[in-house]
């Protein structure tokens, strides 16, 4: 459903910022000095989770001044809903991941169920080690046990946009993480 302009500009008008958009830029310069000590020697493969990880990554990489690969899962459970259904595989890098050091990125922590699905697959997939970065964590319990080895800020239970993570697939190019009223949820 695409979002009329007037629609949109509701949205984004009864939405509370956050994070800022210089605020995120500190978190990704700290997100980028704490990954480069842990897998500088490494030679990773960062995989970015799509299609919110997209974001991260291309803000991340260029802050990282080490040899790495860069590879792509897909993997999605909310297809432009606001709420999560059914886990779909579009892309698994089975071949990519095997033994290699692997560095998971994506947008948003959440209910830990998609998360827990990409570790479950790299490691079955034989990577030789895992690691995860999320921009975003969720303060909130989680459907599964699920923890990221890197978090750029914790935030409320509320559905949030930017950054990489979307409102009915708008909204990823924000300038900043907002949370949506909860008229619009």
């Amino acid at each position: 459903m695409k979002l009329t302009d007037a629609d949109s500009a509701a949205v984004a008008g009864r939405a509370e910022c956050l994070v800022t958009g210089e605020e995120m830029e500190r978190i990704l310069d700290r997100l980028a000095a704490e990954v480069t000590e842990t897998l500088h020697d490494k030679d990773p493969v960062v995989l970015c989770i799509m299609t919110g990880g997209i974001i991260a990554v291309g803000q991340l990489l260029p802050r990282l001044g080490f040899p790495l690969r860069l590879e792509y899962a897909h993997l999605t459970r909310y297809l432009g809903a606001t709420s999560g259904g059914e886990l779909e595989w579009r892309h698994r890098p089975s071949e990519a991941v095997r033994g290699e050091h692997v560095l998971i990125v994506d947008d948003i922590l959440d209910e830990g169920i998609t998360l827990r699905a990409i570790r479950e697959a790299c490691e079955a997939d034989g990577a030789a080690s895992i690691q995860s970065l999320v921009l975003v964590e969720k303060d909130r319990p989680r459907a599964v046990p699920c923890a990221a080895d890197f978090v750029g800020v914790h935030l409320p239970n509320r559905y949030l946009y930017g950054y990489g993570l979307d409102y009915k697939h708008y909204f990823r190019n924000a300038r900043g993480v907002y949370a949506v009223a909860d008229e619009d949820t």
